[in-house]
């Protein structure tokens, strides 16, 4: 039996899949080890019954997630991950090299990531190659759920949220300024705070104010992570996952296309593609 994860900041995607057979799949919390020690990752495997029924059958393990980059990250991760599967090899890289993998397969190009956060880079076939975008959600994440959040509650304090807008954000939201400030700098994990804001952005994208701000996360996000990309590899395709991607193609198709990019392949769920293709490898 082999488990295939992928997992973002706000949910982990989990399939476990036995001779080509897919035996189920669900959702966990996100493991991130940027934001988890390894007591807080073997608790949360431990709470799931799924992982409980089937932990001792698993014989590999494929997980890939936002923050598993760095040796001491990806061993973070794998150590929990080999006490808790006790029979299984555990492999653990980055969510940009499951990105590549669910839409390149072994081929090569540039694979973008509009999800939760953001980040892209070049993938040779087999491995992407380092960059220096991954700087998280305070520094970066341009374009992101996360990146959309912040806006979104900058504009509501500092009170330029259009009034038709900020009527409906506030009948859904019982926030203010010291909730919304203890949230993002006191409490635990505060990308799901910041992440949490998508389905109103997304019930209310045709408001100019907010088609604005996706159209200007879009243009930062080009410039800062694909121009340069485009300039170092020419000619590669470029393709994207993640929510904000797929959720707003059209818009992305349409600001990439100013700059000269055309965007191939969109998916907003990597998990899919990335289970065929392990089911293929084993």
């Amino acid at each position: 039996m082999i488990a295939v994860v992928f997992s973002g900041s706000r949910f982990s995607d989990w399939r476990l899949a036995d001779k080509r057979k897919i035996i189920t799949g669900f959702r966990t919390m996100g493991i991130n080890p940027y934001l988890h020690d390894e007591r807080f990752i073997f608790q949360l495997l431990n709470k799931n019954n799924n992982l409980i029924n089937y932990a001792e059958q698993i014989k590999r393990i494929y997980f890939f997630g936002a923050g598993s980059s760095s040796p001491e990250r990806k061993e973070k991760i794998a150590t929990v991950f080999r006490q808790f599967f006790i029979n299984a090899k555990v492999t653990v890289d980055h969510d940009v090299k499951a990105s590549a993998l669910s839409t390149f397969g072994d081929g090569k190009g540039l694979i973008g990531i509009l999800g939760s956060g953001s980040n892209a880079a070049y993938f040779n076939g087999k491995r992407t190659s380092d960059n220096n975008f991954g700087l998280g959600y305070i520094l970066a994440d341009e374009g992101s759920a996360n990146w959309i959040g912040r806006m979104l509650l900058k504009s509501f304090l500092n009170e330029t949220m259009p009034e038709d807008l900020l009527e409906k954000f506030v009948a859904r939201y019982p926030l203010d300024r010291k909730v919304i400030l203890d949230k993002v700098y006191n409490q635990a994990n505060p990308t799901l705070f910041l992440t949490s804001f998508a389905d109103f952005v997304m019930e209310n994208h045709k408001h100019r104010f907010i088609k604005s701000m996706i159209h200007h996360g879009f243009k930062l996000y080009i410039e800062t992570y694909l121009l340069p990309l485009t300039k170092q590899y020419p000619d590669m395709t470029v393709n994207f996952t993640g929510s904000v991607a797929a959720g707003y193609e059209e818009w992305l198709r349409e600001v990439a296309q100013r700059y000269g990019i055309t965007i191939g392949t969109v998916i907003k769920e990597p998990i899919h593609n990335l289970l065929k293709y392990y089911l293929n490898k084993n």
